[in-house]
């Protein structure tokens, strides 16, 4: 979804107009640009940390060249980069469609024609990519983008550069995407290969024909623990692609298929129809014994260290292990169904939120009671997200936005209602509690960043970047609305 450009945005990069920004991620930003002869382009901006690295620059330059040989079939096609601009860009092209995860959480799984599209479409973007020489390293459902009903894989051209230097570890890197990584990248510090990229066609199947990943858990340790010691759940997986999923699976790299294999297999047949409900599918069997000895075990011991090193413990996500719908929105309260009035209670402060109206900022106090309309809010759901709306009687049609103020920090403000970039925000659980006991959840704005208390500034403030959540938010009920 395009938002408004901010301040220190660029305005151009080499011959391109940049007119929106797109989102960000742990490589930098993603714009929306014009090329000289009006064609929309995605410009990947990369971030400062890693420009600067000269061994980054030149294996992003060497990625760049392989990532052009790539077929257009089902992937988004690289047009451009400029690895030596200050700072470096690469330009795709733009595709206007939902990711596989948007579409999995709003309209729930695929079935039949729409899952073997989605698996024969990424599984021919695969085949592509890897006959250019290119490993994709990050395939997962925010990945893959379904234009009016095709399908399209992004991201290849980068996931390379993203660990390529030494200075910047897996860290970055792992954050949101451990439920698709496969057995051996946790191993002796080894990188992917097209095997691994496999792995994650399996995983990702999985989730669009169930809503979760095959070795869903609570945390990321846990989910890593599970991907290295235990066999995938393909419960909910229609049987004509069970046993290719269970394949790309294998714990052993050398038991997967290549990616033309899983081509072939899937056009082999016709699309299947809606799966029927069976009462107790056939278990998956685990990998071959001879990878399931003392060694593995003590890989996946060093691999929850590595998670914990890295800061990918279970209390310190916004969201849980895996990723799907079902993990991220576990115990919900009633409010995040809407019609329901609640306070907004800042767990790391005991406070509760309020705001002044008519552009007023969002501040905290520790004398509500729930009774008085300025901290009475109501959560309506709009697409993936949520809107909230504010009740005070005086000023109806306030909800909370967000505001970019040049020369401050982004901050949290009354705005009228209406749906906008500014206006929606995702609601995430935290993995913890308040003193009472209520979930607690993170709030952020998709277009702008995560909704925290700044105690310095006392004000809510919406910061930038890929850092966990410090400040979470129960949802104490106060009744209908």
């Amino acid at each position: 979804m395009a938002v408004p450009l901010r301040p220190g945005d660029p305005g151009r990069l080499g011959r391109y107009t940049v007119v929106a920004r797109l989102g960000q991620g742990g490589m930098g930003s993603v714009f929306l640009g014009h090329a000289p002869g009006g064609r929309q382009v995605a410009i990947k901006v990369i971030r400062p940390e890693y420009a600067d690295e000269p061994e980054y620059r030149g294996r992003f330059r060497s990625e760049v060249n392989r990532a052009r040989q790539v077929p257009p079939f089902s992937t988004a096609e690289v047009l451009d980069a400029d690895p030596d601009h200050d700072p470096p860009y690469l330009v795709v092209e733009y595709v206007e469609g939902p990711s596989l995860a948007a579409v999995v959480d709003r309209r729930g799984p695929l079935t039949g024609a729409a899952l073997h599209t989605l698996a024969v479409g990424t599984a021919t973007a695969l085949s592509a990519i890897h006959h250019a020489g290119v490993v994709h390293r990050d395939l997962k459902p925010e990945n893959v983008l379904l234009p009016h009903g095709g399908v399209k894989v992004i991201d290849f051209g980068i996931a390379r550069p993203l660990e390529a230097t030494s200075h910047h570890t897996a860290t970055d890197h792992m954050v949101g995407t451990v439920a698709y990584m496969a057995p051996e990248r946790f191993e002796d510090g080894r990188t992917a290969g097209f095997a691994s990229d496999i792995f994650a066609w399996g995983a990702l199947v999985v989730y669009a024909a169930t809503g979760r990943t095959p070795f869903h858990a609570e945390s990321p340790p846990a989910t890593a623990m599970r991907i290295l010691t235990q066999p995938p759940d393909l419960a909910g997986v229609p049987y004509p692609l069970r046993g290719l999923v269970g394949r790309a699976l294998a714990k052993d790299p050398a038991d997967r298929p290549a990616a033309r294999d899983l081509l072939d297999e899937l056009l082999a047949g016709p699309p299947p129809d809606d799966p029927p409900v069976s009462a107790a599918p056939p278990a998956v069997p685990a990998s071959p014994a001879r990878r399931r000895g003392p060694r593995r075990a003590a890989v996946a011991v060093a691999a929850v260290g590595l998670l914990a090193a890295a800061g990918l413990t279970a209390r310190s996500f916004a969201a849980t292990g895996d990723g799907s719908p079902a993990a991220k929105r576990p115990a919900a309260p009633d409010a995040l169904a809407g019609g329901r009035r609640s306070m907004i209670h800042i767990v790391e402060t005991g406070e509760d939120l309020w705001i002044y109206p008519n552009g007023g900022e969002a501040e905290t106090t520790r004398d509500a009671e729930g009774l008085d309309p300025v901290t009475l809010f109501t959560l309506v759901p709009s697409g993936s997200g949520h809107e909230i709306r504010w009740l005070s009687p005086k000023y109806p049609g306030n909800c909370l936005g967000v505001r970019v103020k040049p020369g401050e920090s982004t901050g949290l403000v009354t705005v009228p209602c209406g749906r906008s970039p500014a206006t929606v925000f995702t609601i995430r659980p935290s993995g913890r509690t308040d003193a009472s006991g209520l979930a607690a959840y993170t709030i952020v704005s998709p277009g702008f960043g995560t909704v925290e208390w700044s105690g310095k500034d006392r004000r809510m403030v919406v910061t930038e970047g890929d850092q966990p959540a410090r400040t979470t938010f129960t949802f104490p009920d106060r009744g209908p609305a």
